[in-house]
């Protein structure tokens, strides 16, 4: 199956986009109010995972993600009535775009949380981007590199060295969290361009595809959960609230609310979401978990989101949108 022939782009959840705006659509409450409120649920999320790692495992924490998340999902499935895949190749497909965008990234962003401060967490997640930017250009052929993208990747660059302390030997940084956190953050690029190639045009709408990818990947945690953890002799009131609240509001309602953003506004305006999550992430580190901040942190933080905007930036040539129907995936989270 042929990708779309669009540039790649980042959006900043680890699912599916619809990409077709309705602007004659009216809503309920003014976007603006529902972008600030996605960029607080988002950037939050990695506070919540922290405290979620306090009570339980990490893939405990993980598992319960994506359960709660995609009960949020089918219920709203449910509700609209949405036809859901019934191709085994299909499905084929979702188990491994859920593996890569959601099971594997959440995983490891909850180990990484063992040893490493959720304000560092969240900067990595901003670095998904950069990876996207240098793999897209080696995996779509359409997506040629410009000198203000290749400019942005080098410039990104600079800023994950300066948020790491390049200059002073990396001293204090916990490599083994450090490296998971990036790793997470590559994986979601990756998983992106698989979808692009593999689930474009399938003919179900975003909502079924992605409600279908969060139960496979929950049904993976569900499977890979008991061999690495033991059932819980307790459950401790405040990790499993931010559990709960970190699926059911950071993942289900969460890309609800990015579905209506995205076709009331457009791909390109929601996803701008992504630059206030790191943001947000350390503001709520600092703040409620007294997280150290050293200056390079913050620094190097914003040098990464130039970076990331000029990757994702357009000339005038090639800025006119690329025309997609909405039950088609557009390629974070």
């Amino acid at each position: 199956m042929s990708a779309p022939s669009a540039p790649v782009t980042v959006p900043s959840s680890p699912t599916l986009l619809p990409a077709a705006p309705s602007p004659s659509r009216r809503r309920a409450v003014d976007w603006r109010i529902r972008f600030v409120a996605l960029s607080l649920i988002w950037g939050f999320s990695f506070l919540l995972i922290k405290v979620g790692t306090d009570g339980y495992a990490p893939f405990q924490v993980t598992f319960g993600r994506m359960l709660f998340g995609t009960a949020v999902l089918a219920v709203a499935i449910t509700v609209r009535r949405e036809r859901l895949p019934h191709s085994v190749r299909t499905w084929g497909h979702l188990f491994v775009a859920a593996f890569l965008l959601n099971a594997l990234p959440f995983s490891l962003f909850a180990y990484a949380e063992l040893t490493i401060p959720s304000t560092l967490a969240g900067i990595c997640n901003a670095t998904s981007p950069l990876w996207g930017m240098a793999l897209s250009l080696v995996a779509l052929s359409e997506d040629r590199p410009t000198r203000r993208r290749v400019a942005g990747l080098g410039l990104g660059f600079i800023g994950v060295l300066t948020v790491l302390g390049a200059w002073q030997g990396f001293s204090g940084l916990d490599f083994g969290g450090t490296a998971m956190a990036l790793l997470a953050s590559l994986s979601y690029p990756v998983g992106w361009i698989y979808v692009r190639r593999t689930l474009a045009g399938t003919g179900f709408s975003t909502l079924a595809l992605t409600g279908s990818q969060l139960f496979v990947a929950t049904l993976q945690l569900a499977v890979v959960t008991p061999l690495f953890t033991s059932v819980p002799h307790r459950f401790p009131l405040i990790p499993t609230l931010c559990v709960i609240a970190l699926g059911a509001l950071g993942t289900g309602l969460a890309l609800l609310v990015q579905y209506g953003l995205v076709e009331e506004i457009g791909p390109t305006t929601a996803q701008m979401v992504t630059y206030f999550i790191p943001v947000i992430a350390t503001a709520a580190g600092v703040a409620v978990l007294g997280e150290q901040l050293n200056w390079n942190t913050p620094v190097g933080a914003l040098v990464v989101l130039a970076g990331a905007a000029l990757t994702q930036s357009r000339t005038r040539s090639s800025a006119k949108p690329a025309r997609f129907s909405g039950r088609r995936p557009f390629s974070r989270s």
